[in-house]
């Protein structure tokens, strides 16, 4: 407790959500360099900087579990996208695809393209990554899963099967030496073509690295359609088989044959956290988006296009007007279009509610930072969950919604002092009005900025200001570190 003691800043009269399920309470935050040194009662300190918060709330800066940011930070560092909804700290490497490692494969295979441009990827290693990290030091937290795609690609010469034992021992090695320089944990995106044919065993072989270092298995299930069920068996086995933690990655019902699954899907989930640690994450829209899977073309849904390489002026359509126009069918006119990118309208809105407001789903935007023509959660997620679904819809607490966004993240992760208002711990925090926080971000206009969010700062610093544009942000200090998992059992 400091009394008399100067402090950096003084953030006073707020509501404080400290990362918990519980109500909050009137008071304040000092913060002295990257940390908080004092919470309620802060009319003791002096400081350098005073922010009066006018009442409203404070909360953990917000962790985004789910992101393809790999390259987005090195390429854009000042992370407008993220800071603006309050988004203090991204884990990339999700559904299978990270860019470390990569050790001069001849093409990138999909999907690790949505993470960039093949010239961008030059780090074989972590180490190499975190080196230009802390060189061009992003305005957010990083933390890095390592994807079983890009293994696979670094050693199989074709990924249409299943690898070999030196094969899988050379996946090994490579998982082994990013764990060792701080990689959360390891992902899989079964579901696509160029990890569909991975054996459960070769699944388990690579979980294994992850004992000794506390590791963390997330996946992008073989499928979330039809026999997700099975899916989510798969994906309980491989975890079990090491006793390591499981995240299923946005967790959906896919498809309308589907759609209003959410709760029998959630209580399969339930079932299986009496035998092991699971969760899941998810995102507040009823549409996914990623690369054009010609499996899942069909006519139930719409599909709209957001780039395409061969034909680009075919992007911003649906695939329906497309193929209209071309007088073909709608397989035909993906074949023709690919690859291309592609927003799916696949799922049912109450299904999405169910498993947002779900006590034990985090929230991730999976956003695709490439993308020319996004799906809207890369701006919009995080107050999308506090203002459509808490505030609007009251389908859940402010306070729940929070935690799912702040200390079950950085629990569930590891990412040890990080998701709460204690304390020791970094001041990662996010000022927002919690009676006007939105989302403005849509599937026509997917760039626009939220409402609400009043400042946010990382590590101490301020890193956004409400008003803030590409432009003014560029002119703020860059705070984020990159992060490693703890090694402390949860």
């Amino acid at each position: 407790m400091i009394s008399t003691e100067l402090v950096d800043t003084v953030i006073h009269n707020v509501m404080i959500y400290n990362g918990e399920y519980c109500d909050p309470k009137l008071g304040g935050v000092a913060i002295m360099g990257e940390r908080i040194v004092t919470i309620g009662n802060v009319s003791h300190c002096r400081a350098k900087h005073y922010v009066d918060g006018q009442g409203c709330a404070l909360a953990p800066g917000f962790i985004d579990v789910h992101t393809h940011d790999d390259l987005e930070v090195l390429r854009n560092p000042h992370m407008l996208n993220k800071l603006s909804q309050g988004v203090t700290t991204v884990i990339t490497g999700n559904c299978g695809i990270s860019a470390v490692p990569f050790r001069g494969a001849e093409k990138l295979v999909d999907p690790i393209n949505l993470l960039g441009d093949e010239v961008e990827f030059r780090f074989a290693t972590l180490a190499e990554y975190q080196s230009q990290y802390a060189k061009v030091r992003p305005s957010v937290n990083t933390a890095m899963l390592i994807g079983h795609t890009s293994l696979r690609a670094q050693v199989m010469p074709a990924l249409g099967r299943t690898a070999t034992s030196d094969e899988i021992a050379q996946m090994q090695a490579l998982l082994t030496e990013a764990l060792a320089d701080g990689a959360l944990g390891f992902s899989t995106g079964l579901a696509y073509a160029n990890a569909n044919a991975a054996s459960f065993a070769e699944v388990c072989d690579l979980i294994q690295c992850l004992v000794p270092y506390n590791g963390i298995y997330t996946t992008h299930l073989r499928t979330e359609f039809d026999a997700i069920l099975d899916a989510m068996d798969e994906a309980f086995a491989s975890a079990k088989s090491a006793q390591v933690p499981l995240v299923i990655s946005h967790l959906k019902c896919a498809g309308k044959n589907n759609w209003g699954r959410a709760k029998q899907v959630l209580a399969h989930l339930q079932k299986q956290r009496q035998h092991q640690a699971v969760c899941c994450d998810c995102y507040p829209y009823a549409a996914s988006s990623s690369t054009l899977d010609l499996k899942q073309v069909t006519d139930e849904s719409e599909i709209f296009i957001t780039w395409s390489e061969p034909h680009p002026d075919m992007a911003q359509r649906t695939l329906k007007d497309i193929a209209s126009m071309w007088q073909v069918s709608l397989l035909e006119a993906a074949q023709r279009l690919s690859p291309a990118g592609a927003v799916y309208h696949c799922m049912d809105e109450q299904d999405v509610q169910d498993i947002v407001c779900h006590e034990h789903s985090m929230i991730g935007s999976d956003g695709l930072p490439c993308d020319p023509h996004p799906h809207p959660r890369l701006w919009g997620t995080f107050p999308r969950v506090l203002g459509q679904y808490a505030r609007q819809l009251h389908a859940l607490d402010l306070s729940l919604a929070i935690h799912k966004m702040t200390a079950l993240s950085s629990r569930t992760f590891g990412l040890k002092n990080r998701g709460e208002i204690k304390e020791g711990y970094f001041a990662d925090l996010v000022l927002f009005d919690a009676k006007t926080i939105s989302d403005q971000a849509t599937y026509s206009q997917p760039h626009k900025q939220a409402r609400g969010i009043k400042q946010v700062w990382v590590n101490g610093r301020t890193s956004f200001k409400e008003g803030d544009d590409q432009f003014s942000i560029q002119q703020r200090h860059r705070a984020g570190q990159f992060l490693v998992r703890s090694q402390d059992k949860e």
